[in-house]
C-alpha cells in the first residue's frame, strides 16, 4: 500500500467518523469532481469549443455535485446554489476582461526553458484558458462561502422567527464577514505554499521587488488570489439578500 493510498484510507475513516453519511458522501464527491474536471479537460483540448461556455458549465456541475449529492435538494442548497451561479457569471465576466487587459495568459519567462521543446500552435485561446483557470481556482472557496451563509441563516431563522427581513439580512451579512477574512488568506497562504520554491528561486536569481511584482508567473497568482477574493466578497450579499427571500416564503407557506 503506498503513501497515496493510505493517505486516502485516513481521510476516509476520518471523514465517516466525524461526518457521517455526509462524510462519506464528501468523500466521494472529491473523485466525482476530478473526473468531472478531467472529462472537461477533453473538450477543452476542442479548438472549436467556446471556452467560457464550458467553464460555466463545468462550475454548474461542480457546484451541484458539492451542494446536492452531498447535503441533499432544500432551502440551503437551492439559495447557495443559485448565489454561485450569479456570482461566478458576473466574476468571469470581470476574469475575462482582467486577463485580457493584463496579459497574463500562457507561460511566463522563467517556464521557456521547459516548454522549449514543445509547439504553443495547439489552436486554443490561452487567454480563454487563463479565465477558467482563474474561476476553477475560486469557485471552491465560493461554494463555502454561500452554504454557509445560508446555513447559518436557516438556523438563526428557526430559534428567531420574528426577524424582519433586514434584520435577517444583517446577520447574513454578519456571518459573511467573519467568513470573509479566513477564507481570503486561506487563498493567499495556499497560494504562497505552492510556490513556495519559485519565491527561493527568485531570491536565487536575485530579482528584485519591481521584478517579482511583474514576473507573470507571480502576477498571474496574485491576480487569481485578488479575483478569487472578489468572488468570496460578492457571494455574501448576494446569497444573504436571495436567502432571505427563500426564508420568508417558506415562514409564510408553513
Amino acid at each position: 500500500m503506498n503513501v497515496i493510498v493510505l493517505l486516502a484510507v485516513i481521510l476516509l475513516v476520518l471523514m465517516v467518523l466525524i461526518g457521517g453519511k455526509k462524510g462519506l458522501h464528501s468523500f466521494i464527491s472529491i473523485f466525482l469532481n476530478f473526473t468531472v474536471v478531467l472529462v472537461a479537460l477533453l473538450f477543452m483540448l476542442d479548438p472549436h469549443v467556446n471556452l467560457m461556455i464550458l467553464t460555466l458549465i463545468l462550475c454548474v456541475v461542480i457546484s451541484c455535485i458539492n451542494l446536492f449529492y452531498i447535503n441533499g435538494v432544500n432551502v440551503k442548497t437551492i439559495t447557495a446554489f443559485i448565489s454561485t451561479f450569479i456570482t461566478y457569471t458576473l466574476l468571469l465576466l470581470l476574469i475575462h476582461m482582467m486577463t485580457k487587459y493584463t496579459m497574463i495568459q500562457g507561460f511566463g519567462d522563467e517556464e521557456a526553458e521547459e516548454l522549449g521543446v514543445f509547439s504553443l500552435y495547439i489552436g486554443i485561446d490561452f487567454l480563454e484558458i487563463g479565465a477558467a483557470v482563474i474561476l476553477m481556482s475560486a469557485i471552491g472557496a465560493i461554494i463555502d462561502v454561500a452554504i454557509s451563509i445560508t446555513s447559518s441563516m436557516d438556523e438563526i431563522f428557526n430559534c428567531y422567527p420574528q426577524l424582519s427581513k433586514k434584520e435577517l439580512f444583517l446577520s447574513g451579512i454578519e456571518i459573511g464577514r467573519d467568513i470573509l477574512g479566513t477564507d481570503t488568506n486561506t487563498l493567499f497562504f495556499a497560494f504562497f505554499g505552492s510556490y513556495l520554491g519559485l519565491l527561493i528561486w527568485f531570491q536565487d536569481l536575485s530579482y528584485s521587488f519591481g521584478e517579482i511584482m511583474n514576473s507573470k508567473v507571480f502576477a498571474s497568482e496574485m491576480i487569481t488570489i485578488f479575483c478569487s477574493g472578489i468572488g468570496i466578497a460578492l457571494v455574501i450579499p448576494i446569497t444573504a439578500s436571495i436567502n432571505v427571500h427563500f426564508l420568508m416564503r417558506k415562514a409564510k407557506k408553513s
